[in-house]
């Protein structure tokens, strides 16, 4: 049941793509300087995350495994990652540790990647023991852990009882010896979320908001009457959440990852100069894989990897850091979210 829910799943994200989507990235454009400065080679794309440097800023996010064909999708996104050089996390390895038949799924990513760094990725229902399982299984850099609600209540067979999820999270971070990542799947974290998990001692969190595979969709899909489509637009984008956490009061006192309807390269630069340290994809990497294939995906890394530095450049940030100076215009649903929540993101665009 498990890894045909799996196969369901890629297919259904795949169905319901939708690149139309709001995804917040569209209210977020720059003030444009003409004399920037800077030599394209010289711009450092290199980024800090979970105490480890990253040669780029962006990432292949959390997707798949724990059947025969997401384990080849697998295979595919780590070989890809290795030759570009980026950083790759697994889906939910909770299938490989209720059956071991199926860890092979999970780890070809390192078999394929043994130099990335990678995470391993695991729900809130976990335990201690079966965190370091995961971490073991892929020798991952650091951890991710998942929080999914609004998937959980919509899928037929999921969970309905989330009481003890921040007390686990509490017990793996302070338990385990890598980095643990709390990521949401695609509704976004919101400041009080965050708040919530920095009392548990976690450090980074992947706000992870709406625009790209929606689950609520996916799993409605795979119900009977298919009686929750209303809430589609269920959720805070990325933009959303990440403006909140740094204007919406004392900025909170985490490193900040984001993903969710990542689209472009310009959607990478983005969510960096609202204050992200590195940016995760799934959807359109996945979809380049399935509709062509290995050597186009690493294709499309490795360009995404020169157009972050060439909108840096014309930017004038001669690196990563130097984009918390950019002139930032927020209008759109963006800026009403803003408004409605208190920040004043006119001070974006003010910024020298």
């Amino acid at each position: 049941m498990s890894s045909e829910r799996k196969d369901e799943h890629v297919r259904l994200a795949e169905q319901l793509r939708d690149e139309r989507r709001p995804n917040g990235f569209d209210d977020v454009s720059f003030v444009h300087h003409s004399f920037n400065g800077l030599r394209l080679d010289d711009v450092d794309t290199s980024t800090e995350v979970v105490g480890a440097r990253w040669a780029h800023p962006f990432y292949i996010n959390a997707m798949t495994g724990g059947s025969a064909m997401t384990g080849r999708l697998n295979a595919g996104l780590a070989t890809a990652a290795a030759a570009a050089g980026v950083a790759i996390a697994s889906g939910s390895v909770s299938p490989a540790l209720r059956d071991a038949t199926l860890a092979d799924t999970f780890t070809v990513i390192r078999d394929h990647a043994p130099d990335a760094f990678v995470f391993a990725n695991v729900s809130a229902e976990m335990t201690v023991e079966q965190a370091q399982t995961a971490v073991d299984l892929l020798d991952a850099n650091a951890l991710q852990i998942h929080v999914n609600p609004a998937q959980e209540l919509v899928m037929p067979e999921g969970d309905r009882d989330f009481r003890g999820w921040l007390d686990r999270i509490e017990q793996i971070t302070a338990a385990l010896d890598v980095p643990v990542v709390v990521k949401e799947v695609g509704f976004g974290l919101s400041r009080a979320s965050i708040l919530a998990l920095i009392d548990r001692g976690v450090r980074t969190v992947d706000v992870s908001g709406t625009g790209g595979t929606n689950f609520i969709d996916i799993e409605n899909q795979r119900r009977e009457r298919s009686e929750y489509r209303y809430l589609a637009g269920w959720g805070q984008s990325s933009v959303d959440c990440l403006l909140d956490a740094r204007l919406g009061g004392d900025p909170v006192d985490a490193q900040l990852l984001a993903s969710g309807g990542v689209r472009t390269p310009l959607d990478v630069v983005r969510a960096l100069a609202l204050g992200a340290s590195a940016v995760g994809v799934s959807g359109h990497f996945l979809h380049v894989l399935i509709d062509s294939g290995v050597d186009a995906l690493t294709a499309e890394l490795v360009a995404w990897t020169h157009q972050v530095r060439t909108i840096l450049t014309l930017l004038g940030a001669a690196s990563v850091a130097d984009l918390a100076h950019t002139q930032v215009l927020v209008t759109g649903a963006s800026r009403e979210f803003s408004e409605l929540r208190g920040i004043d993101v006119s001070s974006l665009a003010r910024r020298s």
